[in-house]
């Protein structure tokens, strides 16, 4: 049997395909120090990943590489996520990865990542699903650490823009073991005795471990399965938990939560006085005008309002005399229009021009020499009379 024989390119091309249709391979977290580190100026960035056992090959493009948060370094321990696929022309195989990040908080944001998405997936996050927040709470129910500035900042600025409404507290661990079932218990209570119209749930800032109570599946369940609203308020401006997307609404900071929470007084009473004033305004205008227009009326007797009836009636009789002369001369035209034509037609013009019609007995015009015999009676019609003739000769 003769060998098959392949040339460069199709190994290399079957290769790929094997490792491209490899589940597995297609979507890959791996762990390594960076090494051989190149940033290209097209923007691509290239890398060798080893550790203690091997290296890898590795590429990210430009438009991967221009959501890193951070700048790589050789020496640098990574997490990096991608597939592994051939460059055919150069023979070997390497990782494209699409997205990387520090290795430390690596296992937690993966963990982040894969309930964000099973929970998305699950409809967790719709907007279909978020509760309005009420307007005008009596009760707003907090969910936080019993100290610390977190709870400060919300008592004081509830206290400050909205002073009717009560403050709620229940005194939650944030952060550490059983963080997670201490927030769940407070929204669970909450839900349980309806007592407040609106729940702050959060904290104050801090890293990814610190955060993590409010990135659990538990907790983020139980917002969900709230029938009270809930505003999240967990970290600063740029952090973002799993808490906050699965909120009716999210508040970059608890101050922030609190604002959203409840309006202000001063701004109330400014729209209060700005529509009583719009409404005054309204009220004396339509007064006004009722008063000019009684006034007008008042004014007026009776046979001042017979007089204008009358002046009325005037016009109206004058505008028809107009009409009905106007009226006749146009048809006075056409008459005169009409006349002239039928009488250009008239025989009576054609015998005025000495012309003369000669007839029978019983009134048929003669029309030919011929009809007229030798003693024949006819008559001759002229312009101003007629005449009896007898025919002497033919």
């Amino acid at each position: 049997m003769e060998p098959k024989i392949a040339t460069v390119s199709q190994i290399n091309g079957y290769v790929k395909k094997i490792l491209d249709h490899n589940i597995i391979l297609n979507n890959v977290w791996i762990k390594g120090e960076i090494s051989n580190f190149k940033h290209h100026y097209s923007g691509h960035l290239y890398i060798t990943l080893k550790d203690e056992g091997g290296v890898l090959k590795a590429v990210m493009f430009r438009s991967s590489a221009q959501s890193l948060t951070f700048e790589p370094s050789d020496g640098m321990k990574v997490l990096a996520r991608g597939r592994i696929s051939v460059y055919e022309a150069g023979g070997s195989y390497q990782l494209y990865i699409e997205e990387m990040i520090p290795d430390g908080v690596g296992e937690l944001y993966i963990a982040y990542e894969q309930l964000k998405k099973q929970l998305a997936e699950e409809g967790l996050f719709d907007e279909a699903h978020k509760k309005p927040i009420p307007q005008f709470p009596k009760r707003v129910g907090v969910v936080t650490a019993s100290t610390g500035a977190a709870v400060r900042d919300i008592i004081n600025v509830i206290t400050r823009r909205y002073p009717m409404a009560e403050i709620v507290i229940y005194p939650a661990q944030v952060q550490g073991t059983g963080a997670a079932q201490s927030v769940v218990r407070a929204i669970e209570y909450f839900n349980a005795t309806k007592e407040v119209d609106t729940l702050i749930v959060g904290r104050g800032g801090g890293s990814i471990e610190d955060l993590w109570a409010f990135n659990e599946e538990i907790t983020a369940r139980a917002i969900y399965a709230s029938q009270i609203p809930i505003i999240s308020a967990v970290g600063h401006e740029t952090d973002f938990t799993i808490a906050d997307f699965v909120a009716d609404l999210r508040a970059p900071t608890p101050s922030a939560a609190a604002e959203i929470a409840v309006p202000s007084m001063i701004e109330l009473r400014n729209r209060i006085n700005i529509d009583q004033n719009r409404i005054s305004q309204n009220v004396v205008g339509r007064i006004e005008s009722s008063r000019l227009l009684l006034k007008r009326f008042k004014m007026k007797t009776p046979k001042d309002r017979i007089d204008d009836y009358n002046l009325k009636l005037d016009s109206l009789l004058k505008s028809m005399e107009n009409s009905l002369k106007m009226k006749t001369m146009t048809l006075k035209r056409q008459f005169a229009e009409q006349t002239a034509k039928l009488d250009a037609l008239s025989p009576l013009q054609t015998l005025s021009r000495g012309y003369s019609i000669p007839t029978t007995e019983d009134g048929t015009v003669i029309r030919s020499a011929e009809e007229m015999k030798k003693g024949m009676e006819f008559t001759l019609r002229l312009k101003d009379g007629s005449r009896e003739c007898v025919v002497k000769g033919e």
